[in-house]
């Protein structure tokens, strides 16, 4: 008898991890069309963009990019230290930013982008009893240091 061929009727042994139910991936409601992303980065280049050259003197960065391990990390990071704060829905806040001159590898100070994380504990009410989960939590460091085009890249 062949020692390669299972002792089961010929079948082979599923492999446990094809056979684990895969979660379905559903699209965030929040997720808008791949037309509907270019029309408000073309809008934005036309209201502003030429604006900012203007004042600024040069290209401004307009477009970050962070590898996506390094974004699912600091979700994780945020929901554990809010977890331990109370803090039972938190949320992430972008930011525009701009570098001072000095501190700016380019010696303009450009634009830049940062997230920062929102939520207060639970029992927390404001004034009118509500919990507002949208108020900047500054117990949890925010995020930057990403990169960007230079020159900008277009959404087209």
């Amino acid at each position: 008898m062949n020692s390669e061929i299972p002792n089961n009727g010929g079948k082979f042994p599923k492999d446990k991890k094809a056979t684990k139910k895969k979660k379905k991936i559903t699209k965030p409601k929040s997720c808008i069309s791949i037309d509907e992303a270019k029309e408000l980065e073309k809008q934005w280049c036309c209201d502003r963009a030429e604006h900012l050259q203007k004042c600024l003197g040069h290209e401004d960065a307009r477009e970050f990019w962070w590898p996506l391990e390094e974004l699912e990390q600091y979700i994780k990071y945020v929901k554990r230290k809010s977890k331990k704060m109370g803090i039972e829905n938190p949320g992430i806040r972008a930011y525009f930013g701009a570098y001072p001159k000095d501190k700016c590898s380019h010696g303009v100070g450009k634009s830049t982008l940062f997230f920062a994380p929102t939520g207060v504990p639970a029992g927390s009410a404001g004034k009118d009893g509500a919990i507002d989960q949208r108020e900047n939590n500054y117990g949890i460091d925010p995020f930057n240091n990403g990169s960007a085009g230079d020159p900008p890249r277009r959404y087209s």
